[in-house]
């Protein structure tokens, strides 16, 4: 039975505040975008979230959840009275409610979504929109507790996921099975790794012998670090928020740091993106108003969470197709 990791947000305030937000609520209802507070033809308006009403349901890329969790806290933080779902279940089953099932408002996705996914979401009449919200540095793992891996190449990295042991890989290394603890085919992390290490062929890695596979990213942490022999990927907030256990291994002798995502130097760096729709932003503004403000303030948060911030004119196409997908509605 997979696992989903949820967070749902509800703000809790006085009787006399919950009364002004319903008032608001209507209003916002009557004029639809009510809560924009400053607006300009051509440049993302601003978002007040104190004016914004009805609840907005997200799912998806495990990768992406500490980086929607914040940006749902923040709006909360700044006024949203309302319930925001974040649920933790990987990209493909998070494309899986939003094209196939039409059961959420925003998918969290760490890979782009696929032809066959778009396709699916034609068919319940939706039209995937893809904002581009951030970079991750696919992190390798292993053990503190581990003394002989600092740097691994490409071709190894193939070698260590696929081999029985570490011996195998490098003779220099432990005679000792290597524990593979990665995420699972609905993860999109485990479709990047695959179509990066592995040339899309995903039969060696899957056929591996000692594979723990999980769509948890913190049950693949506590497996890495509980062994100086297991070896894990996910992405790279996960790695920060357990350094004091784990530790990221160089690939072809380049660290993932900033600087090296930035210069396109690091192999295993990608995108991350949210999805919507025109015609869900126009029925729930609810929902335009959250990603115009996710747009707006990604870049305050994106470093704290543990990730890399997209460049500017990276976020302003995204901020363009929001433009694009609401036009008419103020």
């Amino acid at each position: 039975m997979k696992k989903a990791l949820t967070m749902v947000l509800a703000a809790l305030v006085a009787a006399t505040v919950f009364a002004g937000g319903q008032q608001e609520g209507a209003k916002a209802d009557d004029g639809k975008f009510a809560w924009i507070i400053e607006s300009e033809d051509g440049v993302l308006p601003g978002v007040n979230p104190l004016e914004v009403s009805g609840d907005i349901i997200t799912a998806g890329s495990s990768t992406v959840f500490p980086l929607s969790e914040a940006m749902a806290e923040r709006f909360a933080d700044e006024g949203y009275a309302f319930n925001i779902t974040v649920d933790s279940i990987g990209s493909g089953a998070g494309f899986e409610r939003f094209c196939v099932a039409g059961e959420t408002d925003i998918s969290n996705a760490s890979r782009p979504i696929k032809d066959k996914e778009r396709t699916a979401a034609a068919e319940i009449g939706r039209d995937p929109i893809e904002f581009r919200v951030g970079t991750d540095a696919l992190a390798v793992t292993v053990s503190k507790n581990n003394t002989f891996v600092k740097d691994v190449t490409m071709e190894e990295l193939a070698k260590i996921f696929t081999a029985e042991k570490w011996s195998d890989v490098r003779s220099s290394w432990p005679n000792e099975k290597i524990l593979k603890f990665i995420p699972g085919t609905d993860s999109g992390t485990f479709d990047y790794f695959v179509e990066e290490v592995y040339d899309k062929d995903s039969a060696a890695l899957l056929g591996a012998s000692d594979l723990q596979m999980s769509e948890d990213d913190n049950i693949l942490v506590q497996g890495i670090s509980e062994s100086p022999y297991g070896i894990g990927f996910f992405g790279y907030a996960y790695y920060v928020e357990n350094k004091d256990i784990l530790s990221v291994l160089n690939i072809d002798g380049v660290e993932p740091n900033k600087a090296n995502v930035d210069a396109a130097a690091y192999p295993l760096a990608r995108p991350l993106f949210i999805y919507s729709d025109a015609q869900i932003m126009k029925s729930k503004p609810q929902v335009a108003a959250f990603i115009a403000f996710y747009l707006t303030y990604v870049n305050e948060e994106i470093t704290r969470v543990g990730y890399f911030p997209a460049n500017e004119i990276v976020l302003d196409g995204g901020k363009q197709a929001w433009l694009k997908a609401v036009e008419g509605m103020y």
